[in-house]
């Protein structure tokens, strides 16, 4: 499905949408809307934040595959690595979750069945004595039913991404962070421009203080500033494809930036997301430290209004393989934001705290220092220092 479908509109897509929703219980299934009217609109909207997309009531191309995900439960279907086409779904999810509960590593519990997955299924059919083929049919879901758990939540995951962050070591030089300046498929078309204007120009302060610091930095490309009326699933597929660039970049951290508008004029602040999915009970661990890093030093620095760090389940961040950040810097349709945010010196405070931010996620707790009061060339100078002792604190 390559077009918006909202309120009003009728015909096979609307049908086949009303189905899905009505499969998953948030239609009642015994008098089925025929056309996308208000009931159609609020159980989209109780979806899509049930599943950590942008709320909007309408149904574009992100929504409709995750409508089509949710569809599925474990034995469904049979399951297996299909390179190029991730097979993905709420059964995925499913068997990611039972594999890491029985100790099995499974990467990411992102719904994607992709290589690690494959790799973990495979560890388990080795080890409970069945064909070793990576591929999730009867017999195999017979034998996962009949363990008990090891272990339950994401613990063993978290664990394993402190342990490669530690392993990393403190130093910045040679590390790669991918810097996205989001494209902000969802701003309103006059905003456009000023939007596209702002996060590549941040984009373009935070890659330079990066780079000083020894990192490679690499910018994505988008279509932020093209014109807006683009086909919606080609945005989709982009966001898609800025993930798979940080992918095969072999990032250590990604950070997409984007600037929000609201319709009520009195929104504003700042907020920060990282990948997580109440829905499946997973997130990624290290992604909402850096994010919370991030929001923090941004609160410290400037009089932003502190809108929290989130979880959510947006392709850049769920595709991502590295710890993922989006910051949204304010709103272009509050009057101070949009003021704090046209002013160069505003975007070197933003920019300073990011990097900052960076540099902070790979210090130990005792070489780390308060937030808010840091330049980057001292904390540079203080990785040299035994326990930090040149910190202020």
């Amino acid at each position: 499905m390559s077009t918006i479908v909202g309120t009003g509109d009728t015909g096979p897509a609307v049908t086949q949408i009303v189905g899905l929703l009505a499969h998953l219980g948030l239609i009642d299934g015994t008098d089925l809307p025929a056309s996308y009217d208000d009931r159609v609109e609020l159980a989209v909207r109780t979806f899509q934040q049930q599943r950590g997309l942008h709320v909007d009531g309408v149904v574009g191309t992100a929504t409709f595959r995750r409508l089509d995900e949710a569809r599925w439960n474990l034995g469904d279907r049979i399951l297996t690595h299909l390179p190029g086409n991730l097979m993905a779904g709420d059964d995925v999810f499913a068997l990611q979750r039972r594999l890491l509960e029985l100790g099995f590593k499974v990467g990411r519990v992102d719904g994607y069945f992709g290589a690690e997955t494959e790799a973990g299924l495979r560890d388990f059919q080795r080890n409970v004595g069945i064909p070793a083929d990576g591929t999730c049919g009867p017999f195999t879901l017979r034998q996962l039913a009949q363990l008990a758990p090891m272990v339950s939540g994401g613990a063993p995951n978290a664990m394993r991404a402190q342990e490669r962050i530690r392993n990393a070591g403190p130093q910045l030089g040679g590390k790669i962070v991918v810097i996205d300046p989001s494209p902000g498929q969802h701003l309103p078309p006059e905003y456009a421009e000023a939007a596209a204007e702002i996060v590549h120009d941040l984009a373009a302060r935070i890659e330079g203080r990066l780079v000083a610091t020894g990192v490679q930095a690499f910018l994505t490309a988008s279509r932020a500033g093209r014109h807006r009326a683009v086909a919606v699933d080609a945005e989709v597929i982009e966001e898609v494809e800025r993930a798979a660039f940080a992918n095969r970049a072999n990032a250590h951290l990604s950070i997409s930036l984007a600037v929000d508008a609201s319709t009520n004029p009195d929104a504003c602040g700042v907020a920060t997301y990282f990948f997580g999915s109440e829905k499946h009970h997973t997130r990624s661990s290290t992604g909402e430290r850096f994010a919370s890093l991030v929001q923090r030093e941004i609160v410290a620095r400037t009089d932003l209004v502190d809108l929290r760090c989130h979880a959510k389940a947006w392709d850049f961040l769920r595709r991502t393989r590295m710890p993922a950040v989006q910051l949204d810097a304010g709103y272009l349709s509050n009057t101070g934001d949009a003021r704090r945010l046209a002013d160069p010196g505003f975007r070197d405070v933003l920019a300073e705290a990011v990097v900052v931010a960076v540099q902070r996620f790979y210090l130990s707790p005792e070489t780390d220092a308060h937030t808010g009061v840091l330049r980057v060339s001292e904390l540079r100078q203080a990785l040299g220092s035994p326990r930090g002792a040149d910190l202020p604190h």
